[in-house]
């Protein structure tokens, strides 16, 4: 007898050899390979797939299965019809209406992110948990952070892909702009342009889906947006009656950096539903979400106002004990139009600590108030419609401070979810 290790051979069929050499397709990631081949000395080898390969798989797959639910185009259409009736609406005002309609606008792209990733992002990974569908994914060589991460990245591109062509039926609203009288032009290429854009949309996803069985509700966002985005390009260059002018004069860059603020905020949200959706059913979750979504627009009056009272009183106090100084602060203000103004404001400022004016109820209250803060999403720093009506030019270094809150509010939701998701008891 052979002292050495032996390996074990089978007399598989040659059709049995090949499933094996080709199993390594399936989500088990097992290759069998034919002992017969010199090339390939083991009889059996585990083959793993990347980590980042699963998670494009599993976030592709999410991706179109988010925009083919019907809440989806449904929340589209009907937040591209409040977007095109604004114009009008926003005529009511009294010589405020193109801020009308700014304001407008962003609020209903922001709102339809909003109502989408509740929707989508609470039911994406909810609902495989209450199928169980999860147990068999997971079960394969799958991690549940890989799959968690996943659903995220998945939803979250369905939800930026709606936001984005919810964003270009707004841009060829606002370059129409309000008509203030009947002596105002109407704009004839975003009325052509953009209008029959989307009938050329529908139109494509209603052949699709007849003749190729592709679901009209993906086929009709795919479809309409790079249409709407190359109305979009076309509309920049022309007056409302087709005179040419240079594209930069109807850009509006403030804007899409509100909008890429705003694309920040639907990415939190969806962070928040899927991290709640890993321990709550779907109605729990879907309130949970909603409930952190009003709250997050009400955070800076609900923490921000009593912090501010706070320090307020002890400054006041400082002041009081000769514990102040007079401290000069220049504000610069830079307007789209170009135009540099300098605001100089006088205030007191504290030689000490305010912390050193507290009573100690006061800095447990303080430190509460500050976790709070820190805690609940606060969507009024990425919310930036004041800079954009009153034409100011929005700082790069706040935009990034903004997004970068953004994104760790994101990453430390996420992380949260991952922790609660590595528990759950999928049986």
């Amino acid at each position: 007898m052979s002292s050495g290790p032996r390996h074990l051979r089978h007399n598989y069929p040659s059709g049995f050899q090949w499933a094996c050499a080709n199993y390594h397709d399936s989500p088990n990631h097992v290759r069998l390979q034919s002992v017969n081949d010199p090339s390939e000395p083991s009889l059996l080898r585990y083959d793993t797939t990347p980590m980042f390969s699963q998670i494009f798989a599993i976030a592709r797959n999410t991706f179109y299965e988010s925009l083919r639910q019907p809440v989806t185009l449904v929340v589209v259409v009907a937040a591209a019809l409040l977007l095109v009736m604004s114009n009008p609406l926003a005529a009511f005002t009294m010589g405020e209406d193109q801020r009308m309609l700014i304001d407008i606008g962003l609020a209903t792209i922001f709102l339809a992110g909003a109502v989408l990733a509740s929707f989508l992002a609470t039911n994406v990974l909810g609902r495989e948990i209450a199928n169980r569908t999860a147990l068999t994914v997971i079960s394969k060589p799958v991690s549940r952070p890989v799959f968690m991460l996943g659903k995220y990245f998945g939803v979250l591109l369905a939800l930026l892909v709606a936001c984005l062509a919810l964003t270009l039926v707004f841009m060829l609203v606002e370059m129409h702009s309000v008509l203030q009288t009947v002596r105002d032009p109407i704009h004839v290429p975003v009325m052509i342009f953009g209008f029959g854009g989307v009938a050329l949309a529908v139109v494509a996803a209603v052949w699709c889906n007849y003749f190729y069985g592709m679901a009209f509700t993906s086929t009709v966002i795919f479809v309409s947006l790079p249409i709407l985005l190359v109305a979009y390009i076309l509309t920049l260059n022309f007056d409302p009656d087709f005179s040419r002018h240079s594209m930069a004069e109807s850009f509006k860059g403030n804007i899409w950096l509100a909008t890429i603020a705003l694309g920040m905020c639907v990415a939190m949200l969806a962070a928040i539903a899927v991290a709640v959706s890993t321990r709550l059913g779907q109605v729990m979750t879907l309130a949970v979400t909603v409930g952190l979504f009003v709250l997050g627009l009400l955070s800076d009056w609900i923490f921000g106002r009593m912090l501010r009272g706070l320090e307020t009183d002890w400054l006041a106090r400082a002041s009081e004990a000769g514990l102040t100084t007079e401290v000069e602060i220049t504000t610069v203000i830079e307007r789209t139009s170009g135009e540099i103004a300098e605001k100089i404001t006088l205030i007191d400022e504290a030689t000490v600590p305010l912390m050193d004016m507290a009573t100690s109820g006061e800095a447990v209250g303080w430190g509460l108030l500050k976790a709070g803060y820190a805690v609940l999403p606060n969507f009024q720093v990425l919310w930036l419609s004041d800079a954009v009506t009153q034409d100011i030019v929005i700082p790069t270094s706040f935009l990034i401070q903004s997004v970068s809150y953004g994104l760790l509010y994101a990453f430390a939701a996420l992380a949260i979810g991952v922790a609660l998701f590595q528990r759950r008891d999928l049986g």
